[in-house]
């Protein structure tokens, strides 16, 4: 069988190995369960456009870096002040939902079937507290998991990357960034790093400018491209 032509692959977590979305979904659920579904969704979007302007207001440099942490935080506050609910503790359950977020009914068999040939790094936006937390609830395996938090930004500045070329001690050409956003793909790309596709209903699809170098429709069907590569 030919060698492949890297030795490191690099998976986002958030979206692509679990279910950002509906981990968070159940969390509003345990804070309001009179909630009806409509409601849930409204209380979902209102939480991610909170991660998303304020993740960009940071790498804008129009805020001060702070922590996934920080940032779940003040989502889960808008949520319940949203739904009407006041209870600190209430609301110190929703932001740690984030790290209760299910894997994709691919995630865990097809991350030990690659690594019994790679090295696997997972390289993600959550702080190293949540990273913790969230590759302990979905039994993620790694050989080394990396928090944009080392680099104090978040993804897709090339700090970010860059954390993940700088432990495999390669050059970035010789790692696969494996992701369901384009977006971070795009950005994996900008340092040099190899670039995978795997769809998810969450994700970011590729548009007809991007030209990344695999596309998989989950890790079963990356993983047999990689096995005949």
């Amino acid at each position: 069988m030919p060698e492949p032509e890297f030795d490191v692959v690099v998976f986002d977590v958030l979206g692509t190995l679990v279910d950002e979305p509906a981990g968070i979904r159940a969390g509003i659920r345990e804070l309001d369960p009179t909630l009806d579904a409509s409601r849930v969704e409204q209380l979902l979007s209102l939480w991610q456009q909170h991660i998303d302007r304020e993740q960009r207001r940071i790498l804008d440099g129009v805020r001060s870096y702070l922590s996934s942490d920080v940032l779940d935080l003040e989502a889960a506050r808008l949520v319940a002040d949203a739904a009407g609910v006041d209870d600190p503790t209430a609301v110190a359950a929703l932001a740690l939902s984030s790290r209760r977020l299910p894997p994709w009914p691919d995630t865990v068999a097809g991350l030990a079937r690659l690594a019994e040939r790679f090295p696997l790094i997972g390289l993600s936006n959550a702080s190293r507290t949540s990273l913790l937390g969230l590759n302990a609830h979905a039994g993620l395996r790694w050989h080394q998991a990396l928090s944009a938090e080392e680099a104090r930004t978040y993804k897709p500045d090339p700090a970010v990357y860059q954390l993940a070329v700088t432990v495999s001690g390669l050059p970035p050409e010789r790692l696969l960034m494996v992701a369901a956003h384009a977006w971070d793909l795009r950005g994996a790309q900008g340092l040099g790093m190899r670039t995978a596709y795997v769809g998810r209903p969450v994700g970011d699809p590729p548009t007809s400018s991007d030209g990344f170098d695999l596309h998989a429709d989950d890790l079963t069907g990356l993983a047999d491209q990689l096995h005949h590569a």
